[in-house]
């Protein structure tokens, strides 16, 4: 609305001051005239809420309208500016497909980035890369689960890209990087794993990503959320020449809803060292009688930022053997068994980042 007003005269822009500005009036003599208990502080809060709420505005604006009602009660009505102006009260479902998409889309990983740049350029963002749609009600609930150690420099991209990616498909996300502590070899789908189980937590989810921090999607068209059947979407990456590598293939990106995750009983837990998770994980959708959801090869085309094999991260000389063993241990080995400890949680304006020990490998089976 405010874009709008500044394309009318100087009277329809008065009238639109002093409609908000005579609410935020009417709101907060209320609140000093009405006694200060609990209950009262807790439905002067909600007044607050919806009013904002049905302002046809950004979340920006909304906040700092709240920003105001906060300066003027002089500190005491605490208001919540995250939660409060992330209301979308009165709003329409978002279209199946968003209007906001843009197709492919150039991808490069030449320039260095700031972070701080990244933060400027997604102001409605909010503390710990969270993010609904202003204009409609979103669809899904995503949370986008990245497995993490050592990969500052390809978080960075990651996050340039993605941000404003999830953000045109209208999707109400949040971003959770999961952090292995400490030097033991490390067990992407063990962390996984954990990032479902932390963000439920936080949030009533009902979609989770689940991609590798150097996997950037080339085309907006491949839309990061969950289908009737659990979603690859990373089919097609230039690592591979732009072509699936094998037909059971489900590494790199991939979707699946919260029903799904829990059929298959989580990912595997026992997978330390590079390789075998991801057959895993196909085995145990397959024979919960699950198939693979694809895009195109063309909407699904990635670019992997090149690295080399992280240390500490080594073939997995074991992957054969549990495989062959998915069927008899997927209802023991998996989320109804994960074990960790939470070390620090970060809250940062594009991710939350959980820090967590998550053991080192023991005895196989």
């Amino acid at each position: 609305m405010l874009g709008t007003l500044r394309n009318v005269g100087f009277l329809t822009k008065a009238c639109f001051a002093l409609t908000v500005f005579g609410g935020l009036h009417i709101i907060l003599m209320t609140y000093y005239y009405d006694s200060d208990t609990g209950a009262n502080k807790y439905t002067k809060y909600r007044q607050i809420s919806d009013f904002v709420a049905d302002l046809n505005m950004s979340v920006a604006h909304r906040k700092k309208i709240l920003k105001l009602i906060k300066y003027y009660s002089n500190g005491t009505l605490d208001i919540n500016l995250n939660d409060v102006a992330y209301t979308n009260k009165h709003l329409e479902p978002c279209p199946e497909t968003s209007p906001l998409l843009m197709g492919p889309m150039r991808v490069e990983f030449s320039d260095p980035l700031n972070l701080s740049e990244v933060r400027e350029d997604n102001p409605e963002v909010n503390t710990g890369g969270r993010y609904k749609p202003s204009e409609c009600v979103a669809l899904q609930k995503v949370a986008i689960i990245i497995p993490f150690r050592n990969r500052a420099e390809h978080l960075k991209y990651w996050l340039y890209y993605l941000h404003p990616f999830l953000q045109r498909q209208q999707l109400d996300y949040g971003i959770y990087i999961i952090e292995q502590n400490g030097d033991n070899t490390f067990n992407r789908a063990k962390l996984l794993n954990v990032g479902y189980a932390e963000a439920i937590k936080e949030y009533d989810y009902d979609c989770f990503v689940f991609s590798d921090v150097d996997i950037v999607p080339m085309d907006d068209h491949n839309t990061y959320k969950c289908f009737s059947q659990p979603r690859h979407l990373s089919v097609s990456m230039d690592k591979f020449g732009f072509k699936l590598p094998y037909k059971n293939y489900f590494g790199g990106v991939s979707a699946l809803s919260k029903a799904q995750f829990r059929k298959i009983n989580g990912f595997p837990n026992n997978y330390w060292g590079w390789g075998g998770e991801d057959d895993d994980i196909y085995y145990r959708m397959a024979y919960r009688g699950m198939s693979i959801s694809r895009p195109s090869g063309n909407v699904g085309k990635c670019r992997m930022i090149r690295h080399k094999r992280d240390v500490k991260n080594e073939e997995n000389p074991h992957r054969f053997r549990s495989i062959r063993l998915v069927r008899r241990m997927m209802n023991k080995d998996g989320i109804n068994s994960l074990k960790y400890n939470v070390i620090k949680v970060e809250k940062d304006q594009l991710y939350t980042k959980i820090i967590v020990d998550i053991g080192k490998p023991g005895k196989l089976f």
